[in-house]
């Protein structure tokens, strides 16, 4: 298992808290808590070790399509595919700005 910690500027607000996904079976569960820091602070549990890389450039890449939320992302991934993880990220994101 790895663990990760990744910080990316925030460019928007939400107010509430989700959790999507489920761990196991190659998925991931990430589960958000906003504030008001303009920055989001990401925390990943992996079992794919030596992959830092792969989720910063994720991250990199949402943040050109859009934009993040400050807060508190804490990933658990069982080896989710980055479609799955990238689908799973803007649930938990979608989900806290309709709480």
């Amino acid at each position: 298992m790895e663990q990760i910690t990744l910080s990316f500027p925030a460019t928007r607000t939400l107010n509430g808290k989700a959790l999507a996904g489920v761990v196991g079976s190659g998925d991931l569960e990430a589960l958000f808590v906003a504030n008001t820091d303009s920055t989001l602070h990401v925390a990943i549990t992996t079992s794919v070790d030596n992959s830092e890389a792969r989720w910063r450039a994720l991250f990199d890449r949402l943040a050109t399509l859009g934009s993040l939320p400050g807060g508190n992302l804490t990933i658990h991934d069982f080896g989710a595919t980055p479609g799955v993880a990238r689908i799973r990220i803007e649930q938990v994101f979608e989900e806290a700005s309709d709480a």
